[in-house]
């Protein structure tokens, strides 16, 4: 079914159509509220809240083209997971210190990262404390820039820069020990 015959099975209530919806876009929803949880079961709670918003507010959708729905429910993920993390208290920025220098890194290659496979990056990814983790994932997934990742979050812009900054660098880490234990085999 194309996505304009499935939204608008979906605003009739269609059953059939809401399941080839969760068919269809679990999977990669999933990945979103995962980069975000951290882990399974937190991503599983909040893919299950990222449909239930969805299908709350399907009739509000427009279709604007292709790729558009899937679009709209990552944008429902996303903000389904910042909300999930805000009301757990679970994202921390406590323990930066702005005048603190940053950790100096080398940022890994193209061919580096490439190296590392997908589930390694996003393990990896997962294992960074919640606020690098949060920052990262709104800076270099989603896109936003500093001063909108900083409104969303309660934060100023310095601190989601140096969140960033710090991601990377520990992100950077983690790869090179990766490729270092890969070598080694």
């Amino acid at each position: 079914m194309e996505e304009p015959a499935l939204v608008e099975g979906c605003k009739r209530g269609d059953s059939a159509s809401f399941e080839q919806l969760y068919d269809r876009y679990a999977k990669r929803l999933f990945a979103v509220c995962l980069r975000y949880a951290g882990d399974r079961e937190t991503a599983e709670d909040l893919l299950h809240d990222t449909f239930v918003k969805a299908f709350g507010a399907i009739g509000r959708f427009v279709w604007r083209g292709p790729g558009s729905l899937g679009a709209w429910l990552e944008r429902i993920a996303v903000n389904a997971s910042l909300e999930l993390l805000r009301s757990r208290s679970r994202m921390s920025f406590t323990g930066i210190d702005d005048r603190r220098p940053l950790p100096d890194y080398v940022e890994p290659t193209e061919e580096e990262v490439d190296r590392v496979p997908q589930t390694e990056l996003v393990r990896m990814i997962g294992e960074l404390p919640e606020g690098y983790r949060t920052v990262f994932n709104l800076f270099c997934v989603e896109g936003l820039p500093h001063r909108e990742i900083a409104a969303r979050l309660g934060i100023n812009e310095k601190s989601s820069s140096s969140q960033l900054a710090r991601a990377k660098a520990l992100l950077a880490r983690k790869i090179r020990d990766y490729l270092e234990e890969e070598r080694k085999r």
